[in-house]
């Protein structure tokens, strides 16, 4: 239940009433105190009204002061303890057990009253403290869930047919928000384009740039996706978040009908294009990354025949990463094709094993995201 004024609620209980009466008295004025000779008192008004904070004696009839609190906690686990004593036996052990139950502090009986007033005060300034940030954190939470959300969103479908393409992709993300993204999409004229892109970073910053990066990739579709002009698009698009703001992406266009992959490897690490009958080759350039810094033509279209049958792999440097090799290094993509020469969501499972058994157990260091492009049968 919660408090319908700004007065904190503070339990006091003692088996001796002289000492109720006097706790009462230095806390009424700010508080809102209620009392409780026994135990048993004490359990029935904390269900009734749950206390920010109870002062407990720790000798007392039906059970002891710790006995209470636990018993209390059970219902207000949130609740702030001051144990008291007039008890001068074994004081080093009861301030051990108070300390161990999380109490806020621990006082010998008689005590000043300015003492017990000023322990009331800041035990519940730190209390609004934390409740404070425990909002704080809450609200966070609630922001991040929704940012995860919209950026989930931002990522194109993680299965699709374009056309004569079958397109299956992943993003696993190392952290709450990546700055990875792929996509994919018919143009006019029935050829596929699709992208992957790395933004430099982590974090809210990142993930916010994958929304500019998924903008301009669509904004180029009136110029038909060409792979130069989505390059000089992207580039430009981050331009208003300061040269220190790259972005690493693989941009293509894939022609089936002509046989004919066009892209742009701005780098990013070399996909990688086999077939039916075509061991696996790596698909790459000597590109520049994208960033606002290179002038518009920066860009070079590279342009590879399609084997039949072709299946093509595009992934972030995460992967390679992951795994301890050199981007182009093929040896662990060599062995996840074999695995899975079909392409697709095998060929994307094959690769997250492998990862999972590299790491052993470790955290990614980096978003890993893979995206297969594969001929229709």
């Amino acid at each position: 239940m919660q408090r319908t004024s700004g007065r904190a609620r503070i339990l006091i209980v003692d088996d001796e009433p002289g000492m109720l009466r006097a706790a009462e008295r230095i806390l009424a004025d700010e508080h809102e105190v209620v009392t409780a000779g026994l135990p048993s008192r004490a359990l029935a008004q904390a269900v009734e009204r749950p206390p920010d904070l109870v002062v407990c004696d720790i000798r007392m009839p039906e059970m002891d002061g710790f006995e209470l609190v636990t018993a209390l906690r059970r219902t207000c686990p949130d609740l702030d303890v001051i144990f008291m004593t007039g008890s001068h036996t074994d004081p080093d052990e009861h301030l051990v057990r108070a300390i161990r139950g999380q109490a806020f502090y621990f006082i010998q009986k008689p005590f000043d009253r300015r003492v017990l007033a000023a322990l009331v005060s800041r035990c519940l300034e730190l209390r609004a403290l934390r409740q404070a940030e425990r909002a704080h954190t809450r609200r966070l939470e609630q922001e991040l869930a929704e940012a995860r959300v919209f950026q989930r969103a931002m990522l194109g479908p993680g299965e699709a047919r374009l056309g004569p393409v079958r397109v299956e992709a992943r993003c696993d993300a190392c952290s709450e928000l990546g700055g990875d993204l792929y996509d994919a999409t018919l143009t006019h004229e029935g050829r596929v384009a699709f992208v992957v892109a790395d933004v430099r970073g982590h974090g809210a910053s990142a993930a916010l740039l994958t929304a500019v990066v998924k903008s301009a990739f669509h904004a180029s579709a009136g110029e038909g996706f060409d792979p130069r002009k989505v390059a000089d698009r992207l580039a430009e698009s981050i331009g208003p978040f300061g040269d220190d703001r790259f972005i690493t992406a693989f941009i293509g266009r894939l022609d089936v009908g002509a046989g004919v992959l066009e892209y742009v490897g701005a780098g990013h690490p070399p996909a990688l294009l086999w077939g039916a009958q075509e061991p696996a080759r790596p698909i790459e350039s000597a590109d520049p990354i994208l960033s606002s810094a290179f002038p518009r033509g920066s860009w070079a279209v590279h342009r590879t025949t399609l084997p039949r049958g072709f299946r093509l792999l595009v992934y972030t440097d995460g992967l390679p990463e992951a795994v301890g090799e050199r981007q182009g290094d093929s040896a662990f993509l060599a062995g996840a094709v074999r695995e899975a020469p079909e392409g697709g969501a095998a060929l994307i499972e094959a690769l997250r094993r492998r990862v999972a058994a590299a790491l052993g157990g470790r955290p990614q260091s980096d978003d890993i995201t893979v995206l297969t492009l594969s001929a229709e049968d």
